[in-house]
This record gives C-alpha cells, structure tokens and sequence, in this order.
C-alpha cells in the first residue's frame, strides 16, 4: 500500500505547540499538540522553553518519518512574532528566548527613543506601536546594553520561525513577515532596515532577507525534504483567504491575541493610531498590510480564571454557553458594574473601566461573563475600526479561539452591523497558510 503524501507544518503559539500533516489537498489528515511550561530566564522571568521545544520537535518529526500511513514531502513552520532566538557561531543559544512581557527598563528605552528622533517619529518610521520588548528588535539594544557579556557571544539573530527552520536545515535566513512585524527594525519609506540598526551593528547578526516561499532542504538525518524557511503566524494565517477571496474582506486572527488584518488597507500609520496599537505588517512579498491588534486571549484566559474561582463553576463552563439576546439587553443596561481590564487599556480608545473587579455585584456567573464579553467586543470593535474605516470592507472572517465563542460572535455582529461576520472555516489558519507556501502543487 502507498503512503499518502504529505506536507508537515509545526505551529507553535505561545501557548500551545502544534504539529500538523496536511495532504495534496491542503486537508488535515493528523494533528498533535503538546504545552510546555515556561523556563525562569538569569532574572526569574518566565522565558519560551527552548530546548524541550527542540526536542519535542525533532522527536516529533522522526516518529512521523517513520509513519506507514504517511510519507513528508514538504515542512514548513508558523510561529508566534516578537520574539528573537540569538545563536552563538555554531548556532548554539546564546541566551534564553526572552518573553516579549518582560520589563524594558524605562531610562534605556528613554535614552533609545532620544537616540532616534523622538518616540513617535521613530514609530511612524518603523510602523511599530512603542511596545518596549513586543518591539522584538529592541530586545537587541535591551541586551547590548544590559547584558554586554551575552551580546559578546552573539553571532546570529534569528526571528523565531526562522530560527525552527535553521534548526531543521542549518541554513541561516530571515523573512519579511517576521522583520516587520512591530519589530522596530525596518524603515518603511527607505524599505530597508532603519538607520539604528547599522549604528548599533546589529545588521552583521541579520541573516539575507529571501522570499517567503522559498525552500532549503532539511539535514540528511531529518531526510533531505523540502523545507520552508518559516512564517510570522498572523501572516500566514491569512494566505489562505487571500487565495480564496475574490472580493475584498478583512480577517480577525484570535488565540492570545486578536490581530485585524486589512490587507486591503494602503493608508499611512496616523500617532492616533499607533496609540491604540495599529501598525502595519510586511507581506511575504514585502509589502505593507495594515493591522490592529488586542491583547484578548490572554485577557479573556485571567478573567475566566478569576470567574471560575469566585462562582465556583467548573473549567469549561463559558464554552457551553450560547448566546442570548435577553440577557445581552440586561447586561447592555449595566452602567456601574463595570470590568477591569488585567492587560487591556479602554482609555485608549476613550473608554471606561472599573478600578477592581467587584464580582459580588452580579448574580450569577452568565451575567457576568456577559458583561465581561460586552465590554471585551466594544474593544475589539474599536480596533477592527482602525483597519477598516479608510478601507471599508464589508466582510470579517474571524479565525482562531474565539471564532467557537457564540457569544463573543454575537455580541461583534451587533456592534458592526455594516460588516457581515463569518466564523472561519480555517480553524488552523496559520498552520493551513504555512503548509500553502510549501504546497506540493
């Protein structure tokens, strides 16, 4: 019996890891996934735990090598942005892959602002809302400058889906998809790496720039199979519309955050908007996409979390939920009892928040996650506004967690009656967009 063709894809989040094999129809045949807890980097904060991930890959990769059923053609690899894998001359880790919510301190993020023509000049530059380390470029300058004696040992900086496909390859390359995501390193008018970068000497840790879809070879003992070069996952995830789409239309990409893609958007960045945390993407052919983006996975997973314990549900009750027009009209009425973001900031977009959470004053858990979801979707449809304002579309796929959530879904369409709100039928987007780039066709 022959083996089905194949083209493998890992898709690794922030929180969940995923491996996926996709047949000559782009269709999901198998899946796996594994979370892997967070290592303590030299200042005890919680850093991407590298060498398990390593090792849960390449363990992964040789079990479906060996498969009966199944034969790889292709790998490729989507990946959570912001985030800089720094090798030594044998590509060893030179350092721990720092979270991008780990402190900047303020006096060097000062100093570098100064450096570079003032914050929101350098922003507008470099379409890059001023996130301190979200600013995955500036974890660079953070360590050249806090930590000499490791940016010593660097020779090599990797984005992190690059860095995946250099340990699967041994070749060393960089993407546009991962370099202008609000990294702070390109300059969008000169379309070439901002002038800091040169200054500090960090263009010399750079591997060449190559096309997204270009494919290297896997090592002899990982099989000699084609092999992308890896892809920033809210990029990737929207490859698959794009090919599918005649009209035009924007995408909400959900997991820990909610990015709003307008790849129909030209516009330039206004400070108004880099404020409220719009930006703009490279597309893997180097072109600008505008974009905005929410920190709301992990804002929905502390709120659930917190829910939980004062009402004492059980895990997974919000999922049996369904949405419910009545209750939505009660909860709408609420002006006192009011969330409390844990990461999100409603001020930004002239919004207002409670002080602290006071669950005592809702009767019961629905009610309150109602009004938790409530004010989370009047965020979330101030940020797909950004996007889609100057550029009307008038459809919004949403892929990713939140595409399941009735109520969140609901709640959007309300808020955006001019948009016609499709949940995704590409519930790994990010992965199906990796495994396109490399397809067999």
């Amino acid at each position: 019996m022959s083996k089905i063709p194949v083209t493998a894809v890992f898709d690794i989040g922030k929180t969940n890891k995923k491996f996926f094999l996709f047949d000559e129809n782009l269709t999901e045949v198998h899946s796996s996934y594994i979370r892997l807890d967070a290592i303590p980097d030299e200042d005890d904060f919680p850093s991407e735990p590298l060498a398990p991930l390593e090792e849960w890959m390449i363990k992964t990769f040789r079990q479906a090598l060996k498969s009966e059923e199944y034969q790889i053609k292709r790998l490729n690899f989507s990946c959570h942005g912001a985030s800089f894998v720094h090798t030594d001359e044998k590509g060893i880790p030179a350092t721990p892959l720092y979270d991008y919510l780990k402190p900047f301190p303020d006096e060097l993020l000062k100093k570098f602002y100064e450096e570079n023509g003032g914050k929101m000049n350098f922003c507008r530059a470099t379409s890059s809302p001023p996130l301190a380390m979200l600013n995955s470029g500036l974890q660079l300058y953070f360590i050249k400058h806090e930590k000499p004696e490791f940016f010593e040992r660097i020779k090599h900086s990797f984005h992190f889906p690059q860095y995946l496909s250099f340990l699967f390859t041994g070749e060393m390359v960089s993407d546009y998809t991962s370099i202008g995501c609000h990294t702070g390193l390109w300059d969008y008018e000169a379309n070439d790496y901002h002038a800091w970068v040169d200054r500090e000497g960090i263009r010399k840790l750079l591997p060449p720039i190559v096309p997204g879809n270009t494919l290297l070879k896997t090592k002899p003992e990982l099989g000699n199979i084609p092999c992308g070069i890896g892809v920033h996952d809210s990029s990737s995830a929207l490859l698959p519309y794009i090919k599918q789409e005649i009209e035009p239309f924007a995408l909400l990409s959900t997991g820990t955050w909610a990015i709003c893609i307008n790849p129909f958007n030209k516009t330039k960045l206004t400070k108004k908007e880099l404020k409220r945390d719009c930006l703009q993407f490279l597309s893997i052919k180097g072109e600008p996409i505008k974009i905005s983006r929410l920190f709301i996975g992990e804002e929905h997973k502390y709120q659930v979390e917190k829910l939980y314990e004062y009402f004492q549900m059980p895990l997974g009750t919000y999922k049996k939920l369904k949405f419910n027009s009545t209750l939505f009209e009660k909860v709408k009425g609420y002006t006192a009892k009011r969330i409390h973001f844990q990461y999100l900031k409603p001020k930004h977009y002239g919004l207002d928040q409670a002080k602290e959470n006071d669950w005592s004053v809702f009767a019961e858990f629905n009610e309150a996650y109602y009004t938790f979801i409530h004010e989370l979707t009047d965020l979330q449809a101030a940020a797909i506004k950004l996007v889609t304002d100057n550029a009307p579309v008038d459809r919004l796929f949403i892929d990713g967690g939140f595409n399941a959530n009735d109520i969140f879904v609901e709640m959007l369409q309300i808020k955006l009656p001019e948009l016609k709100i499709i949940p995704s039928d590409f519930p790994n987007g990010s992965a199906l967009g990796a495994a396109m780039l490399v397809s067999l066709e």
